[in-house]
């Protein structure tokens, strides 16, 4: 006899099937709610940092590394061409003024002023020769007038003697007349003659004059020829330090080339570098200070170069006061630029938080510092001890301050912290 076996239905014949799948749909669905919903992160609080939101006063200024260096640099320029004969100071020596640096030969010019001496030589003889040449002819004018003179004086007497000639009857009217005329010819002219010789005589002391200043001129040119020649040596202008020399020798070297740096060591600056971010309210003038060995030293800018190279520009500070004691060009500082006046208003620490949030949320403490809740926040001003909040906190407020990059990538809307024991 046949059994007819009742065909289950297909829930019970798939029941181990279903199971799995809904299963499976529970997991899924758990996934999705709990990655929709607020995810919590327990952080051990000796791993964090947190600090206090207080009303404090707040000095805007900026915190940068400055190297000392000296105000004054002198750049050495060759004052004529030629190649390096030797090199006599060596680099980082100290100068004084008048120190031979180095020295240069230039045989074309040392031929050129050779043959300049020797032309001034024969110019000197030439010179000589026109002078006694004038002296001479001076002295034959002064005989000349001498004799001018005594001739003129002798026409006078003579004349005179015929006049009395006459009153007593000697010579007649028609003999004085004659004598008058011959007189009054030879007076002319002697006076001629007279003033021909002043006049050769002014001429002969020109020429003279000439003569001498054609000497000396020729002189001068020789001994400008002869300091060129000083000029192969090349001396520091200034006391200081030797930088650097840019030859070598046996270097052919051009006339105004620069082939030595010295600095003065007499007055120092600190020269440093500023972010982009400031170079509109970095000014000449604003206070600066360094604080070294538990002292302020004063300082001021005197020099801001407006160029931007590698998204920072260039600063220079002097000294207002005293400096300290171990300056050396090269020695570095941390140099305090203030940017303002100190002014109340609502800070935080700095901290790695800045860079996981850019600023614009944190993570708030509750009462009991037990749980710490993601909220919005506004910072304006900072310095490198502080921010300045300019919303979403309160004075009293505690808030986490270290970095969150190993908060994990929850939706960071809470965290608990735990208690280390």
């Amino acid at each position: 006899m046949d059994i007819k076996l009742e065909k289950k239905p297909w829930y019970i014949r798939y029941r181990y099937y279903l199971a799995g799948g809904i299963i499976f749909l529970a997991f899924i669905i758990y996934v999705i709610i709990l990655s929709a919903g607020p995810s919590k992160l327990r952080i051990d609080q000796e791993n964090v940092q947190i600090a206090e939101v207080k009303n404090d006063k707040f000095m805007e200024y900026v915190d940068v590394e400055g190297l000392i260096q000296p105000i004054l640099t002198i750049i050495v320029n060759a004052r004529e061409s030629g190649s390096v004969d030797r090199i006599v100071g060596e680099e980082g020596s100290l100068l004084q003024k008048g120190d031979t640096i180095l020295v240069l030969e230039n045989p074309d010019l040392i031929h050129s002023i050779e043959e300049q001496r020797d032309d001034l030589e024969k110019q000197l003889i030439s010179f000589r020769e026109k002078e006694i040449e004038m002296e001479q002819k001076s002295l034959t004018l002064q005989q000349q007038t001498l004799q001018t003179n005594y001739e003129l004086a002798r026409l006078q007497k003579s004349f005179n003697l015929d006049k009395e000639e006459f009153k007593m009857g000697i010579k007649s009217k028609a003999q004085l007349e004659v004598a008058e005329d011959e007189y009054n010819y030879n007076v002319k002219k002697a006076k001629l003659q007279r003033e021909s010789l002043r006049q050769d005589s002014v001429v002969a002391i020109i020429r003279k004059d000439l003569i001498h200043n054609d000497r000396e001129r020729e002189r001068k040119k020789y001994e400008r020829a002869c300091e060129r020649l000083d000029n192969l040596i090349i001396k520091a202008p200034v006391a200081g330090q030797l930088s650097f020399v840019k030859v070598t020798p046996g270097q052919q070297v051009a006339s105004n080339q620069g082939i030595a740096e010295i600095k003065v060591l007499d007055q120092y600056k600190i020269h440093t570098s500023l972010s982009e971010y400031y170079i509109d309210r970095i000014t000449t003038g604003l206070p600066a200070t360094i604080n070294y060995q538990g002292r302020k030293y004063p300082l001021r800018i005197t020099k801001v170069v407006p160029e931007v190279k590698d998204r920072t520009f260039d600063v220079d500070l002097v000294f207002t006061g005293e400096m300290p004691d171990n300056v050396r060009v090269g020695k570095s500082f941390r140099v305090q630029i203030e940017l303002g006046q100190p002014e109340q208003a609502i800070v935080i620490p700095r901290g790695n938080f800045y860079q996981s949030t850019g600023g614009q949320w944190i993570y708030k403490l509750n009462a009991s510092k037990t749980k710490a809740t993601r909220v919005p926040l506004s910072i304006g001003r900072q310095n490198p001890q502080q921010y300045e909040v300019t919303d979403g906190l309160q004075p009293g407020d505690w808030v986490i301050t270290t970095g969150y990059d190993n908060f994990g990538e929850a939706d960071r809307k809470s965290t608990r912290l735990n208690s280390s024991h």
